[in-house]
């Protein structure tokens, strides 16, 4: 099985209560100082040495320049690692490993777009995969792509909940998949099942939120610390929801019209560390139910459920998570906010988006925002799913000059709708968006997303801007010689 150990940070470290164990990367008293900078970058050739009070942490940004070696602070190395069980490994592993062909699909204009089917029959993923959170790496010797995404199985287990896994890509498109629990460093597919706590938040499901990769200012990159924060699901029904929506909803994402769906699940946010993000070991929170927070009080807007909290780094002592609910008061989804000096311990801010202007795509609300920051000009951008009033998902676009409440949507409407064309496979929906910048002699952004039909099959698709423009995209269609 996967290592899915608990933890306690405030004692960090500590004999984890699962019997697998977790070799802890640094210590807990000390994550107030973090540096991005490049000057304290690792040195590949340095022997590892884990977080101390007197090595600060850092996070350690994919890089998204493949033309320029000097960009030290968005490089992570894999030189000299293989004397170390930590290090990042060959991505090749021809039993476990499987091309995305699971469900090829021969016509090009049904299939535009897709970069991840379901998978074959019999794997944890072959009923649903969705969630992408996509994180391009780079060496003097190589490119690699990392997608960790939610999916669940068919057959019996089709109402069966959410478990997130783990793909690897040489470019960004062409995926190598796992058809079951990830046994080796070296391994791909599933990573991270439900909690088997019986008191935890995420007893019924887990789906990825976003990974922040920390490293030590003297402990070469290979080792560095992959944080996760996630979406856990309990057993827990929202009523109120259900009687408030107009049309069908159900965990985590897909919604439609005189459709019946599953039931909708309470849900706080989580946080997970691993040395190779394939093994991961689950970080207690502050709530007695292990989450990093929990839900607001009565009225206020977040009462209902917290959802796919997504963390940015600001600057040191700054850590900044989006994450979306449902306004009950007013009716709609929102995104909103939280602060932390440590990536531990959080303090909300409030809402900071809500449901789009009448006739609007995200008329019904806004959910699963994926915020990057500009380098050009220092903002911020946000991608996020809208709703509209029939339950139809779009995926928007909003800027912001310093990434807190001064939000505003880019006019136009979406930047990605559904294929107009009937019986492709994202003819239903579009959702959960996450932006990759590549920058170099292209200069373009690429939007992972999670599409699905109206038949209810679901995939993961990528489009690519036209440029460095963020508003427009175009599903990817091929390689152009």
């Amino acid at each position: 099985m996967a290592t899915t150990t608990t933890a306690n940070p405030l004692l960090f470290p500590t004999t984890p209560r699962s019997r697998n164990t977790f070799t802890t990367p640094f210590k807990r008293s000390n994550l107030l100082n973090i540096h991005p900078s490049s000057s304290s970058l690792p040195n590949p050739h340095q022997n590892p040495i884990f977080l101390t009070n007197k090595n600060p942490i850092f996070i350690t940004h994919c890089s998204t320049n493949p033309t320029i070696s000097d960009d030290k602070d968005n490089v992570i190395k894999d030189q000299d690692s293989s004397d170390s069980s930590n290090s990042n490994p060959n991505l090749e592993n021809p039993q476990k490993v499987t091309l995305n062909q699971a469900k090829p699909i021969s016509n090009s204009l049904v299939s535009r777009g897709l970069v991840l089917d379901s998978g074959s029959e019999g794997s944890w993923d072959s009923f649903e995969v969705g969630s992408p959170v996509v994180k391009r790496f780079l060496s003097d010797e190589e490119e690699r792509w990392y997608m960790w995404y939610s999916g669940r199985p068919g057959g019996s287990s089709v109402s069966g909940s959410n478990s997130i896994g783990l793909a690897v890509s040489s470019n960004g498109i062409h995926w190598e998949r796992g058809k079951g629990v990830v046994q080796s460093n070296s391994d791909v597919g599933l990573v991270l099942k439900s909690s088997n706590d019986w008191w935890a938040f995420d007893t019924n499901g887990v789906m990825p939120g976003e990974i922040v990769i920390m490293s030590s200012s003297k402990s070469r990159a290979s080792n560095a610390v992959y944080w996760l924060y996630y979406t856990g699901f309990n057993n827990e029904k929202v009523e109120s929801l259900d009687d408030s929506l107009e049309f069908s909803l159900q965990n985590p994402e897909i919604c439609g019209k005189n459709v019946e769906f599953g039931k909708i699940c309470r849900s706080l946010p989580g946080l997970a560390m691993s040395q190779d993000g394939r093994h991961w070991a689950r970080i207690e929170g502050e709530h007695h139910s292990g989450s990093l927070f929990d839900l607001g009080s009565e009225g206020e807007w977040d009462s209902m459920f917290i959802s796919s909290p997504q963390v940015v780094f600001h600057s040191s002592g700054d850590l900044r998570m989006y994450y979306h609910s449902f306004d009950l008061e007013k009716g709609h989804f929102a995104i909103g906010m939280a602060r932390s000096r440590d990536g531990m311990r959080w303090m909300k801010l409030g809402k900071i988006m809500g449901g789009g202007q009448i006739g609007n795509f995200d008329e019904y609300g806004v959910m699963h925002p994926c915020v990057v920051r500009n380098k050009k000009d220092g903002g911020y951008v946000m991608v996020y799913e809208g709703v509209s009033v029939d339950g139809r998902r779009s995926i928007g676009l909003a800027q912001s000059s310093n990434g807190l409440k001064d939000w505003h949507r880019v006019e136009g409407g979406p930047i990605l709708k559904p294929t107009q064309e009937y019986g492709c496979w994202d003819d239903g929906g579009v959702g959960s968006p996450y932006l990759v910048h590549l920058e170099g002699e292209k200069d373009e952004w690429r939007l992972y997303y999670k599409g699905f039909g109206q038949n209810g099959h679901s995939g993961i698709g990528m489009a690519v801007s036209d440029g460095n423009d963020v508003k427009n995209f175009r599903r990817w269609t091929g390689f152009h010689l």
